[in-house]
């Protein structure tokens, strides 16, 4: 039987599960509230057969989940203009034919804000209605129609957005950083001698189910990813060299994120009579807030946390990880183009014998992966940067440069910053929540300890592995190679550093594509824990197997399924996951501060015995 409070929760989580999906919008309004949703105009056209099988499964999917993921969207990643950036700009169309004056309802109308959209200007809808679109977050001045059959021309004041997650998760990493005096910094050399076990007894370890190396290897293999290969690529060819810098900024800020949460997670772990650890951002908000006398709000923010993790873990940690690294080995590959499904099912193989076993044997063998992948990706990053050593300079002065001075053409100081911040926050998931889960199984009596352990984890994702990425593109120039513009302009961020390395090492794609398969499978390997421990927190122990079994379906499912909609759907989750979490740390940075106060006046009393 399920215990008392797993039966309380279960109910909530499934309600959670279910609102979810039903209250996403129609597909009128799959831009936002502001801005409906329309079919373009366009000439007349023999209709396209209607999928049968599988295709018409996967077509009803992804419309649902493109429902599911507008929803998402409108709220965390709604688009925030940053003051002092807009421009004044006079946008023209033709109004459509045989659409009178009088029959013109007008959505965009003078004050109102204009969402971004990549779609045509001027959309025509079932009702006669004109919905006026802005390439950028805008604000109507003013709008006319030179005549009832002519043009339509407004005046908008276009102004540089940022998605109001990144904001939340950047400035939480600024007020972390400020709050804990800078821990990021003065406890960097600390928490080296930790990982190398300096203050761990061999012959007698704290309660826990891992060290502390394997809990920094296990969270870092869900955050050493493509995204390191791919994000980094996009940043820089739409931010310029520039972009790396702010990438560097939010890293060390997003130390002291992951030191505050994780800190929590050990803080308000179970250990279990049989060894196994519960903990997590779900752990530390209902039962830390509850003791400030928040039950309540400390209840819907776990259980919102929750149901955030577990379509995390299944689609953007899973099914997205397993399409991605498909598409880049595929590249040198070419069976696989047409035959994924052997590489879904390798893929499931191989993870279902690894999360089968649990945290041990994920960290196991995370322990081995995370130093073998980051190793092979540093040193072929090195050996071009070797082969343009003369380079390095020039190419340093570029991103400093880019960074404080960046060339209009990459959206001025302001874009560049927006787009370094953002693709950190994807990269490293400071503030997200996820990794306390993993940490708070690590053997320590001291939480604050195996929190100084995680702050490692940002250095080691942000400003070394990406750094080595950005270092590789901005040398060799594939960021501005019109060559390679169809992989900038389609986002192929993970073909476009392939393209830099072959410029360089003909064979060296190859090397990337062994790269990006161990990074989608440590990261696969992570999150399937991370889902697990969410799973069983809301529906109890004897559950966990259920979990397992739906992970290892979506793994296949992700060499399957082309669905884009259910791919995107996952980082839509995992970067949700930033608010309850973030909002919780916030209301308990007080009682992190408190224990790491005492924790390093003990420190730097010589209080804690050394071992080596």
């Amino acid at each position: 039987m399920p215990d008392q409070p797993t039966a309380r929760r279960a109910p909530i989580a499934l309600l959670a599960l279910v609102l979810l999906a039903l209250l996403a919008p129609t597909p009128a309004h799959a831009q936002g509230p502001t801005v409906p949703e329309e079919p373009p105009i366009a000439a007349p056209a023999a209709p396209a057969p209607e999928p049968t099988g599988f295709a018409k499964f996967e077509r009803g999917v992804d419309r649902l989940m493109g429902h599911v993921n507008t929803a998402i969207a409108d709220f965390f990643f709604y688009p925030l203009p940053v003051p002092f950036t807009g421009e004044d700009t006079l946008v023209q169309v033709a109004l459509p034919s045989g659409l009178s004056r009088e029959g013109v309802r007008w959505i965009a109308k003078q004050g109102a804000w204009v969402k971004p959209s990549t779609d045509v200007l001027a959309l025509q809808g079932a009702s006669g209605e004109v919905v006026l679109k802005s390439p950028g977050l805008g604000r109507v001045l003013q709008l006319d129609v030179a005549s009832p059959m002519g043009d339509v021309q407004w005046s908008l004041r276009q102004y540089k957005s940022v998605p109001f997650a990144v904001l939340w998760l950047v400035l939480g990493a600024i007020f972390f950083t400020v709050r804990m005096g800078f821990i990021n910094v003065r406890a960097f050399g600390h928490a080296i001698a930790v990982v190398r076990g300096r203050y761990t007894d061999p012959n007698q370890r704290g309660a826990g189910e891992v060290s502390h190396f394997q809990a920094l290897a296990a969270a870092l293999s869900a955050t050493v990813g493509l995204g390191n290969i791919a994000g980094v690529a996009i940043a820089v060819s739409k931010g310029g060299p520039g972009a790396t810098f702010w990438m560097i900024v939010a890293g060390l800020l997003g130390m002291s994120s992951k030191f505050a949460e994780c800190t929590l997670g050990q803080k308000y772990r179970e250990v279990r009579p049989d060894g196994h650890v519960m903990g997590g951002a779900m752990h530390y908000l209902s039962k830390g807030l509850k003791e400030m006398g928040l039950g309540p709000l400390g209840m819907v923010l776990a259980v919102m946390f929750t149901v955030l993790c577990i379509g995390g873990s299944l689609a953007g940690g899973n099914s997205f990880q397993v399409r991605q690294s498909l598409d880049a080995v595929s590249q040198t590959i070419p069976f696989l183009k047409d035959n994924g499904w052997v590489y879904g099912a390798l893929m499931t193989l191989l993870v279902g014998i690894v999360i089968i076993g649990g945290i041990r044997r994920i960290a196991k063998v995370a322990e081995k992966i995370v130093p073998s992948m980051c190793g092979i990706y540093i040193l072929a990053c090195l050996s071009i940067l070797a082969l343009n050593f003369t380079a390095i300079p020039s190419a340093l002065e570029a991103i400093i440069m880019g960074a404080f001075t960046p060339d209009a053409a990459y959206g001025g100081l302001i874009g560049v910053l927006v787009i370094g911040f953002t693709r950190a926050a994807f990269s490293n998931e400071a503030g997200i929540g996820s990794a306390a889960i993993a940490h708070s199984a690590a053997q320590t009596d001291h939480p604050v300890r195996e929190g100084i352990v995680a702050l490692l984890e940002p250095f080691i994702d942000t400003v070394i592995v990406c750094t080595m990425t950005a270092l590789v593109i901005v040398i060799t120039g594939a960021y501005a190679n019109p060559d390679f513009a169809d992989e900038i302009a389609g986002n192929q961020g993970a073909a476009l550093t392939s393209q830099a390395m072959g410029m360089e090492i003909s064979w060296f794609p190859y090397v990337l594509s062994v790269a990006v398969a161990l990074f989608a499978f440590s990261t696969m390997i992570s999150w399937s824990y991370y889902g697990e421990r969410c799973w069983t927190w809301a529906f109890g122990e004897r559950s966990s197997i259920v979990y397992k079994l739906l992970f290892l379906t979506f793994t296949f499912l992700g060499s399957v399924l082309s669905a884009t909609a259910v791919l995107d759907f996952g980082d839509l989750m995992i970067l949700g996951m930033a608010l309850p979490n973030v909002l919780g740390v916030l209301l308990l940075s007080g009682k992190v501060r408190a224990d790491l106060k005492d924790y390093w006046s003990r420190h730097k009393r010589g209080e804690f015995k050394t071992y080596s």
